[in-house]
């Protein structure tokens, strides 16, 4: 009997990844919304990639005579109130906004998943100190424990990752748990037990593998969100230090002149608008790819 659940296990977890890989991409390919935001995602990356080898312009060059111009041919976002080019810095803060975005998204999911792994598989004592703990966290909103944590750890690009990436943790954390919490009841976990497999091998092989579907999904989500975190504390001046190209210091710069030069503001707001509801788009569409039931009502 062992036997057979090991065998079946292994199976439901092994067989045709490649096969499961297709029908994920093919669930996803019929979703226009997801299209629509892998592909505005796929312009933000080529821009950001390509966009500094072929601008005319360098982002942080000054030119006094070119002050404040509408845009135009030579100037397709117009000019700030230091006369540098608007469309240049919005194509490099691309890169900045994104950068800060992946690498808090990463952090997150460094501290909150093995917190989550933890608290739910031991469970007792070391998941009730953990859970309220994050209780704590979250009755905090996200916004506002990065803006703390930025206060205290000073402004720069490395201290928006640190303290974007903290603040989401917790979600990460009670997501993780809730997934183990339901994994390890299962039978071919128990089957796992009382063969005499090392906890640390049932959570790699079988509780770990069930938390990638939703950690995907929630990751993906979750760019966007730290892309907003992000842009809203260069707004307050505790992002990333000027002159350096980021949305959210853009639109705080512009805030000055928004009736007097509204493109300054404009389309800073527009690209973290269009980058936030990429991902959302995305992920609701990896949600539904990536359910088990949405799966079975495409193969029907």
């Amino acid at each position: 009997m062992g036997m057979l659940t090991r065998a079946s296990t292994t199976v439901s977890w092994s067989a045709s990844p490649t096969i499961r890989r297709r029908g994920v991409v093919s669930r996803l390919a019929v979703r226009k919304t997801a299209v629509a935001g892998a592909i505005i995602l796929g312009g933000f990356a080529v821009a950001a990639a390509v966009g500094p080898l072929i601008l005319p312009y360098q982002p942080n060059a000054v030119d006094l005579e070119r002050v404040l111009q509408r845009p135009s041919w030579a100037h397709l976002f117009g000019t700030d109130n230091l006369g540098r080019d608007l469309f240049t810095r919005v194509v490099y803060g691309a890169r900045v906004s994104f950068l800060i975005g992946t690498l808090g998204v990463a952090l997150s999911v460094l501290v909150g998943v093995p917190l989550g792994l933890l608290s739910g598989y031991s469970g007792g004592r070391v998941d009730l100190l953990l859970q309220r703990f994050v209780d704590i966290l979250l009755a905090f909103p996200g916004f506002l424990l990065a803006l703390t944590l930025v206060a205290v750890l000073g402004v720069g690009v490395i201290n928006v990752v640190v303290s974007v990436g903290l603040a989401t943790a917790p979600t990460y954390i009670r997501l993780v748990r809730g997934v183990v919490l339901s994994v390890r009841e299962q039978t071919y976990v128990e089957a796992a037990r009382a063969m005499g497999v090392r906890d640390s091998r049932i959570v790699l092989r079988h509780v770990l593998p069930n938390c990638m579907a939703p950690l995907i999904v929630q990751s993906t989500l979750q760019l966007g969100t730290a892309i907003l975190t992000a842009a809203g504390l260069g707004f307050l001046g505790l992002g990333v230090r000027p002159p350096t190209p980021e949305w959210g210091t853009m639109l705080g710069e512009g805030q000055t002149y928004l009736f007097s030069s509204w493109y300054i503001a404009t389309f800073p707001g527009m690209a973290i608008s269009l980058a936030v509801m990429a991902f959302n788009l995305l992920g609701d569409g990896l949600r539904d790819a990536l359910d088990p039931r949405m799966a079975r009502a495409h193969a029907r």
